[in-house]
Parts: structure tokens; sequence; C-alpha cells
């Protein structure tokens, strides 16, 4: 069992070339005991990314603050808070932040689509 804030988590810099002023948090996974998803907070600044990409599992959307685009298979979905979405597997997709501050998403996957 886990009850916590995630304001009380420090983000991680994700470090990666096809990336841009992005963090992640980690809420629930297999460390705290659900052992076949990751529940994660990513964080993307004024004009940060997620990397454009596609992998072998789906995963869910919430959106938390600010606004963004969420492309998938090359078709661009305004978001904000208070959105949702569903991503299936292998679909082509990418995250970004189009406000001035932060824009921030819950994102669950399965555990092998944690890195």
């Amino acid at each position: 069992m886990i009850v916590a804030n995630e304001k009380e988590l420090a983000a991680t810099r994700i470090d990666n070339p096809m990336v841009k002023a992005a963090a992640i948090k980690v809420l629930v996974g297999p460390q705290q005991g659900w052992d076949d998803y990751v529940m994660r907070v990513i964080e993307l600044e004024a004009d940060g990314y997620s990397p454009a990409h596609a992998h072998p599992w789906p995963h869910i959307n919430y959106m938390l603050e600010g606004q963004g685009t969420l492309t998938i298979e090359g078709q661009p979905h305004a978001v904000q808070a208070g959105g949702y979405a569903y991503v299936p597997a292998g679909s082509h997709h990418q995250f970004k932040n189009t406000g001035s501050g932060k824009f921030r998403f819950i994102c669950i996957v399965p555990k092998e689509g944690h890195q």
C-alpha cells in the first residue's frame, strides 16, 4: 500500500537526444506493489517534447496541468488539463508542450514500457 503526494517526489530529467526539457516521476510501479504496470508523471517545460516513437505496448494518459499537443499517427490533438488519451500499441506518437508554463500528465504503461 502507498498513500502519498507526487509533489513530494523529485523529478528525474530524461536524458535522451530525442527529448527536450522533460522529466519523470514514478508514482506507482513494481517497487510500490503494482507488479504489472507503472504510473508516472511526465513534465515538459515550455517548448519541451517527448520522443516521436512507437512501441509494442499501449499507454493511458491524463493531463494534469498546462497545454500541449499529442500527435498520434501524424494527427495532432490539442490537449490540456483534464483531458485524457489512450494511445494504442504500435501507434507512432509524441507529446509537445505548446504553452508557456509546464505541461504535466500522468502516463500509465505496462512495466516493460518503463525504462
